[in-house]
């Protein structure tokens, strides 16, 4: 069995996979079918079941949480979220060591606080100049 996916993005890519193996065993099958093969797979009822406990955020506020930030690895604590829309949420983090988002050895600039939307994969859709996200969370 596959690794019980934590978002709705995790249990599609399960079922994309499985969409892939099937088709090459001569066996093609729809994407309706293998949502709810992969839900069957994790002990769910259904689709619906599973897709609705999974849209609930993978964090919440009191969480450690750890990730990178502009390129940096950091570690520290969720203190505020709210939902934006359906598997998108705004978080303020508390880091435990400040970051340096500046790339330039001829200045600084530390955060010990950040703020930032993530979507269904724990990132932002906004991305640096070598096409990272601005924030990537690792406990997604």
């Amino acid at each position: 069995m596959s690794v019980q996916p934590k978002t709705i993005a995790q249990a599609k890519d399960q079922a994309a996979q499985l969409r892939r193996e099937m088709a090459e065993q001569g066996q093609p099958m729809g994407q309706g079918k293998a949502l709810e093969q992969v839900a069957k797979r994790h002990g769910f009822h259904d689709w619906n079941t599973m897709s609705a406990t999974l849209g609930k955020a993978a964090v919440a506020v009191g969480d450690r949480v750890s990730g990178r930030f502009m390129g940096q690895p950091f570690a520290g604590e969720v203190r505020e979220m709210s939902e934006l829309r359906p598997g998108w949420v705004q978080l303020s983090l508390h880091l435990d060591e400040a970051v340096d988002v500046v790339t330039s050895d001829a200045f600084s600039n530390l955060r010990k606080r950040i703020r930032g939307v993530v979507g269904p994969k724990g990132q932002s859709v906004e991305k640096t100049s070598d096409g990272q996200p601005h924030l990537q969370l690792d406990n997604w």
